[in-house]
């Protein structure tokens, strides 16, 4: 099962997309989403949250400590956390597991799980790069929210499928949602 989580930063987009290419590719997933993030999806997006839980297998929710993946004896592949607050970036880079995605995420890098971390902001202080650098030293991937132009991306959806189909490369699972360097 791969694990994704949804916080209030700006870009839920990502996560939808992410959902969707999943469930086209007939991967099991599970969802989290912040209470942030239901607001940020309602802003951004012309989707409900409802209809973005029916993408996942499972959905857990956001306050439960006492949710299954937030143990770990819980066999889940990876986490994927798109996007990343600063406020959850630092919680996890700190070891502050207060809330599911928190506590899946600690679960998941100290079982030596994969981690993607997709951050959303700009600029960046250098708190944020630290607690970045902690995270990545303890084997979780930063994979910023970063258009490519190479490819000649030209539309929203180009850019929002680079991303998704960086993390999917990632997660070794074959994709061609993205124009490939050549």
């Amino acid at each position: 099962m791969i694990i994704i989580a949804i916080t209030g930063a700006s870009g839920a987009i990502y996560a939808i997309q992410l959902l969707k290419t999943l469930k086209e590719l007939n991967k099991k997933t599970g969802l989290i989403i912040s209470d942030a993030a239901k607001i940020v999806i309602e802003q951004e997006t012309n989707f409900k949250v409802k209809d973005i839980i029916k993408l996942a297998h499972k959905y857990y929710k956001f306050n439960d400590l006492t949710a299954s993946i937030n143990s770990g004896s819980f066999k889940f592949n990876s986490l994927i956390i798109v996007p990343c607050s600063m406020k959850t970036l630092s919680s996890i880079a700190n070891g502050y597991s207060a809330n599911t995605i928190t506590r899946v995420a600690d679960v998941c890098l100290k079982e030596n799980r994969k981690c993607i971390i997709v951050p959303r902001e700009t600029p960046l202080r250098s708190t944020h790069i630290k607690n970045m650098l902690n995270l990545s030293q303890e084997g979780a991937i930063i994979l910023p929210a970063m258009p490519a132009f190479y490819s000649n991306n030209t539309t929203i959806n180009d850019q929002i499928n680079f991303i998704v189909g960086k993390i999917l490369d990632s997660l070794n699972i074959e994709n061609n949602i993205y124009k490939r360097w050549r």
